[in-house]
């Protein structure tokens, strides 16, 4: 009895979080008609932000995978001296607060700084552009990719590994061969949730790249401008949107 009792205190305390989760999700689409919507949320400048956040995202996602994937296997798979430290310091954007992670790039990487005159040379400058939207979205998603990878290398099983090694198989062929498609199903999640990430960054953008204006920018420009029903309606195709994405790719990686 009293566990059942204990049971249904946890289900009520559960059902509280997800009203509060799902209240103002479900409260955007009150008050707000089609044409609304489709005035403000599906015009010129909004459709133009909607691409360059989407394409940004995306483009940090796919850097993140390809620089995160051998980063986190060696943090996985090797112990080394400064390990641990390692594994912080790339946590640190996560706790970081939005506005100074802008700040912090935009002193290390403008164009008037040595790295920064680099890579503006070679087309990449950060401040107010495309490359400064993706650097942005990558800093800050850059924790979810590779703890997602280092948590998927942990779970492969290391006989398996031993195995294709003692068949002659080469550490890189291992790798990709063995570690890799068992090790995907993180790969997905880490890369969903570092598309997410971005896609919901606003303030870091707010002072490194306020153009070209990505899809939060718009948002939150036209909430300062015109108020919260104006804004609303801008956001609206951008909540479906991340929420189709969200549901397509987890039940995609279910059947990896």
């Amino acid at each position: 009895m009293h566990g059942l009792r204990m049971a249904q205190g946890f289900a009520a305390l559960g059902f509280l979080l997800i009203l509060f989760i799902l209240l103002p999700l479900a409260s955007l689409t009150v008050g707000t008609s089609p044409r609304e919507v489709i005035k403000y949320g599906f015009d010129s400048e909004a459709l133009s932000a909607l691409y360059i956040g989407i394409s940004a995202s995306l483009l940090a996602t796919v850097i993140l995978m390809a620089l995160g994937i051998p980063l986190a296997y060696v943090l996985a798979k090797r112990e080394f001296r400064g390990r641990e430290l390692i594994k912080a310091l790339i946590d640190l954007p996560l706790i970081i607060p939005h506005g100074v992670a802008g700040i912090a790039l935009l002193v290390a990487y403008n164009s008037r700084t040595m790295i920064g005159s680099l890579l503006t040379n070679l087309g990449l400058k950060l401040e107010d552009s495309f490359w400064g939207i993706v650097a942005v979205m990558a800093f800050v998603s850059a924790p979810l990719m590779v703890d997602s990878l280092i948590d998927g290398f942990l779970g492969v099983d290391v006989n398996l590994e031993y195995v294709a090694r003692s068949l002659g198989a080469s550490e890189s062929t291992t790798f990709w061969k063995v570690t890799m498609p068992l090790a995907s199903r993180s790969l997905i999640t880490g890369s969903l949730l570092s598309w997410a990430r971005g896609m919901s960054e606003v303030g870091a953008l707010l002072i490194v790249a306020y153009y070209p204006k990505s899809i939060n920018v718009l948002i939150m420009e036209r909430f300062w401008t015109y108020g919260l029903k104006v804004a609303k309606a801008t956001a609206l195709p951008l909540l479906v949107i991340s929420l189709v994405s969200f549901v397509a790719i987890r039940r995609f990686s279910r059947r990896v």
